[in-house]
C-alpha cells in the first residue's frame, strides 16, 4: 500500500475525509515554503499537493498566478522543486506535485518520475494531461511507483470519467466546477452528483477542489467526497500576511479551521 493510500485509509479509519493543501514550491519564498507548509501539517493538513511553477498556468486563478510568478521570479527550477517535496516527506505527509505537463515532458518523463520517488514523493498531479496521451508517463510512474492523478469535471461524459479513473491511481481528482482556480462563496451543487457518478466506476478514492476555502465549505464537502483540496484560500492567507512569520501563523490557523471542517462533515 502507498503513503497515500494509507492516508486515505487512515482517514477513512477515523470516519473522515483527508485535507489536501496546495501551495507552490517557492512560495513565499525558497527558505520558507517547507517550514510554511510543515506548520499546516501540524495543524491537521493530510497531505500536501507542492506545485511547480509554470509560466502559462492555463488552470491557475489569480490569487495562485501571483504567488508561482513571484516563485518564478526568485529563480524556481525543478530541482527546488524536489528540495520541497522532500522537506514535505520529512514531515510524514505524503507529498505530490502538481504540474502541467510541458514541463515534466521538457524535463524528461523518466528522469522527473526518478527524481520524484528519490525526493519521497508519492505522485503527480497533471491537470492538462488527457489518458489518451499518458502512455510514456504510466510507464514511468508504474516503474517508479509514483501515483497518477487525472482530473474529471462536472461537463465528464460517463464514458470519459470511466476512461480517467481507469487510468488514475492515488485518487480521482473531481473539480468541482470549470474554470480557474480560487476560493468561492459556496462550491457547486452539481459536485456530489459528479462524485457518484466517479464512485460507480472506481474503488479509488475521490477528491474535491477548486473553492473550498472555510471550516464550513470543507465540512460540506467532507460529508460526500474522500478528500478535501484547499490551495488558493492557502495561498492568499500567505500573501495578505505582512511577514513571513505571521503568514505562516494565518496558513496553520486556517489548516486547523479546516481540519476540523473535514471533522465535522
Amino acid at each position: 500500500m502507498s503513503h497515500l493510500a494509507e492516508t486515505f485509509a487512515a482517514a477513512k479509519a477515523d470516519g473522515r475525509a483527508a485535507l489536501i493543501a496546495y501551495l507552490p514550491a517557492g512560495f513565499p519564498s525558497r527558505v520558507d515554503c517547507v517550514p510554511v507548509i510543515a506548520a499546516m501539517v501540524e495543524n491537521g493538513v493530510d497531505a500536501v499537493e507542492i506545485g511547480l511553477p509554470y509560466s502559462d498556468p492555463l488552470m491557475d486563478g489569480p490569487v495562485i498566478q501571483t504567488a508561482v510568478e513571484s516563485s518564478l521570479r526568485a529563480g524556481t527550477r525543478i530541482a527546488d522543486v524536489m528540495h520541497d517535496v522532500e522537506g514535505v516527506a520529512g514531515t510524514g505527509a505524503p507529498a505530490l506535485v502538481m504540474s502541467y505537463w510541458n514541463p515534466i515532458e521538457r524535463y524528461g518523463v523518466q528522469r522527473f518520475a526518478s527524481e520524484l520517488a528519490a525526493s519521497g514523493g508519492c505522485g503527480v498531479i497533471t491537470p492538462d494531461l488527457t489518458p489518451e496521451e499518458a502512455g510514456p508517463w504510466i510507464e514511468a510512474t508504474d516503474e517508479h511507483g509514483i501515483d497518477r492523478v487525472f482530473l474529471v469535471a462536472p461537463s465528464s461524459s460517463d464514458a470519459r470519467i470511466e476512461r480517467v479513473a481507469a487510468t488514475c491511481s492515488g485518487f480521482v481528482y473531481a473539480a468541482s466546477t470549470m474554470g480557474v482556480t480560487g476560493t468561492r462563496t459556496s462550491v457547486s451543487s452539481s459536485t456530489p452528483q459528479l462524485v457518484e457518478r466517479v464512485r460507480a466506476v472506481t474503488s479509488l478514492p475521490v477528491c474535491v477542489g477548486l473553492g473550498v476555502s472555510t471550516g464550513a465549505q470543507a465540512s460540506d464537502v467532507a460529508s460526500y467526497a474522500d478528500g478535501v483540496i484547499v490551495g488558493s484560500a492557502f495561498v492568499k492567507a500567505l500573501l495578505d500576511a505582512p511577514t513571513p512569520t505571521q503568514g505562516a501563523a494565518a496558513a496553520a490557523a486556517l489548516a486547523a479551521e479546516l481540519a476540523a471542517g473535514v471533522r465535522g462533515g
